[in-house]
């Protein structure tokens, strides 16, 4: 008898995150058929070039040309993805200094003295 229930669904945010996993496990930019393969068998390749396309729109991954299909790359480490995240969900907001105000009172004792450090240091040459 052959078991027919299917899986849980995942949701967007989890496959996400399990397509960028298998990025950054990468030796170097990877085909879609490999991250599909990394993940397993149960994900379409099809579900995989979508949610390539949608970290791609988000600036989360790169891509290069490579005969007809393409290499995905991640746009930047974990940190730098998180931070990615912080600074559109800023941008979308009107009135950016009572995000960052509540953001800032919200912090921890311990994370506050670090954004305090930042804060403090001269910028590299270069930066904005």
């Amino acid at each position: 008898m052959t078991d027919h229930r299917q899986r849980p669904r995942r949701g967007q945010g989890e496959l996400e995150a399990l397509v960028l996993s298998a990025l950054r496990e990468a030796d170097g930019p990877a085909a879609a058929g490999w991250v599909q393969r990394r993940l397993g068998d149960d994900l379409a390749y099809t579900t995989v070039i979508t949610i390539l396309t949608r970290l791609l729109a988000k600036g989360a991954v790169t891509r290069e040309r490579a005969g007809r299909s393409f290499l995905w790359t991640p746009a930047a480490d974990e940190a730098g993805l998180a931070a990615h995240k912080m600074r559109r969900v800023l941008d979308a907001e009107s009135d950016r200094q009572a995000v960052l105000a509540s953001f800032v009172t919200g912090l921890d004792p311990d994370d506050e003295r670090v954004l305090r450090t930042l804060l403090d240091r001269p910028r590299s040459e270069g930066e904005d």
